[in-house]
């Protein structure tokens, strides 16, 4: 059930950090209470993944996730560009999260 949690509230934080980019600083008040009610439940969502998951290993996979969908995000609602480099930055973050997931911790 952890890592439903997990996804829930990686789920909600991009949907969070979607709105603030609509939010404008915070002067809308549609995006901004959004952006505010998502972040608060994924914060709740991710606390009860923490009662069964390492902190390590759900961060770790909280921020590979949320790296990548939100480079997708950004590339194809919001049409920005992503260079080599930082290509090769998200790989790396990936392979992190993949090498502590197999090895980093005791399950």
């Amino acid at each position: 059930m952890g890592y439903v949690y997990l996804f829930l509230a990686i789920s909600l934080e991009l949907l969070g950090t979607f709105l603030l980019k609509y939010a404008a600083g915070f002067t809308k008040l549609l995006p901004s209470l959004g952006c505010l009610i998502a972040y608060g439940l994924c914060f709740f969502l991710f606390s009860k993944a923490l009662l069964s998951i390492n902190l390590s290993v759900a961060y770790a996979t909280w921020s590979a996730i949320g790296i990548i969908a939100s480079v997708f995000i950004s590339i194809g609602i919001f049409k920005e560009t992503i260079n080599f480099l930082g290509i090769i930055g998200v790989v790396l973050v990936i392979a992190g999260v993949i090498l502590l997931n197999v090895y980093g911790t005791s399950h």
